[in-house]
């Protein structure tokens, strides 16, 4: 059995912040989302892992994840040369698939630990030719959607559909045998240009082949856009958090609740009320760090009341009087007040930022 993690794409919906990078490789609670994907194959007993990467942000993905030995496995990385589409992706990878079962898990999507080597099993033990994963959502015109029988059975699957069959959307995790190779070959690119996975799966249904649903219980967050991105946030710090304080705290601060704080970093007057996560080497003073956030390694907060954000690596957020909640920080940003008159706001803003006032 072999997994097939999707890091690829162009993260236009998290822009800014992807122009710059992979968009699989903003952190949650200062982990690569990535990283959860690989840890959750690796922990379903798969360790021979394909990643498909772009030109533009392999070099990125590569050099930050690694041969895969930090995780206990062996990584592959599979050059897609345009966003073609998942089921492109498979037909990028076929040469190392080759003829072995497989699953395919998006690189940007999170779900709940444990619940992979469930469905493993049982796509193992039923022999089924694919098995896809769904979950029930309130806007399935976004999503590919499933139309299942009482017995599980795959009866249709349509794309972002005008007219959904069903509010069962597609979960962006898939088991495959390697029919699907053969299903692949037949379909065509879709209106958007792209040889589409659910084309694929259908054509698998088509040809009589068998097609199994899950519906998914846990959590499942698509991490596309900034909101899903602060709830993954929260959901992984208020789930898996425990606490652990290797860096400085002097005398007139205190941690509050579930706190970690990395080697190197200093806390000075401040109040941190988890569950927060602080990484390595940063240095906060007279803050307020409120619970669900996240602050990566080399950040500096002075004078900062921040609360349910994402702090990326070397951001600095100095003297803002103002509480900030909900927001997502690039990588070296910088938050500061200037000291010159009028007083006034001033911005040098790069394309899709998002900036609200109160």
């Amino acid at each position: 059995m072999k997994a097939l993690i999707l890091s690829g794409g162009k993260g236009t919906r998290l822009r800014p912040l992807t122009y710059t990078g992979a968009k699989q490789l903003v952190p949650v609670a200062n982990k690569p989302i990535l990283w959860y994907g690989i840890e959750e194959v690796v922990a379903a007993g798969i360790t021979d892992i394909g990643i498909i990467i772009s030109p533009e942000t392999g070099a990125e993905v590569r050099a930050k994840t690694g041969n895969g030995d930090r995780f206990g496995a062996k990584i592959t990385y599979i050059v897609q040369d345009k966003p073609a589409g998942l089921a492109h992706a498979v037909k990028v990878a076929r040469p190392f698939l080759g003829d072995s079962p497989f699953v395919m898990y998006l690189g940007d999507n999170l779900i709940q630990q444990g619940d992979l080597s469930y469905f493993l099993k049982k796509f193992k033990t039923q022999q089924q030719d694919a098995l896809i994963l769904l979950r029930e959502v309130s806007n399935p015109t976004a999503f590919g959607v499933a139309q299942v029988d009482e017995t599980g059975r795959v009866l249709q699957l349509i794309e972002k559909p005008k007219i959904p069959p069903s509010n069962l959307a597609l979960v962006g995790v898939y088991f495959f045998s390697d029919t699907i190779h053969e299903a692949i070959a037949c379909i065509q690119p879709s209106a958007r240009g792209e040889l589409e996975i659910t084309d694929a799966i259908q054509c698998l249904i088509n040809m009589q082949k068998q097609v199994l649903a899950c519906q998914l219980n846990g959590w499942w967050l698509d991490t596309g856009k900034k909101d899903d991105l602060l709830e993954a946030n929260r959901l992984i710090l208020d789930t898996y958090l425990t606490t652990e304080i290797v860096g400085q705290i002097d005398s007139k601060s205190q941690a509050i609740g579930r706190v970690q704080i990395g080697a190197g970093s200093q806390v000075i007057n401040s109040t941190i009320r988890g569950p927060v996560t602080i990484g390595n080497n940063c240095y906060l003073e007279n803050c307020f760090i409120g619970p669900y956030t996240s602050i990566a390694d080399s950040s500096k907060l002075v004078d900062a009341d921040i609360e349910h954000s994402v702090i990326l690596e070397g951001a600095n957020i100095i003297g803002i009087h103002q509480r900030i909640i909900d927001s997502v920080i690039g990588q070296r940003a910088q938050l500061f007040v200037a000291p010159r008159r009028p007083k006034a706001l001033r911005f040098m803003i790069g394309d899709d930022c998002q900036i609200e006032l109160t």
